[in-house]
């Protein structure tokens, strides 16, 4: 791995697979052998569905590589649990931010994004971009 920074992706998901599952793919769809740092952080400890604050908060510090770390989340609570995190302030690696896009096709465009090497808010807007991709 490369010593230059970059930057790292957290998929929410009220599920553990589902968050596994759209990592996986996301990381295939970059080209499968693409060095980014993307973790899923899925359902409760339990494995239980829902969202955990500690899973997440790990989810981020196992992806920071100094550039930042995009949090990609499916469905509302998750949002709510990232805003707590935030707002503590001290739970999460700096630079950590909640990216406004589609879950699957906003985690594959960051993935891909920052295969690149592109910065936090490019990934972030590309991430965003995702909104406007039609689909008929």
């Amino acid at each position: 791995m490369s010593d230059e920074k970059q930057v790292g992706i957290v998929l929410v998901s009220h599920s553990a697979e589902v968050a596994a599952s759209v990592a996986d793919l996301a990381k295939g769809l970059a080209g499968g052998g693409t060095s980014v740092p993307v973790a899923p952080a899925g359902g409760t400890e339990g494995g239980g569905l829902g969202t955990s604050s500690e899973l997440i908060a790990a989810a981020a510090a196992s992806v920071d590589r100094g550039a930042g770390v995009a949090v990609l989340t499916d469905l509302g609570s998750a949002v709510l649990t990232l805003k707590a995190l935030l707002a503590e302030g001290d739970e999460l690696p700096d630079n950590t931010r909640l990216v406004d896009a589609p879950f699957v096709e906003g985690a594959v465009a960051a993935v891909v994004t920052a295969s690149t090497g592109a910065d936090l808010a490019a990934v972030e807007a590309a991430a965003a971009e995702a909104y406007s991709y039609r689909k008929v």
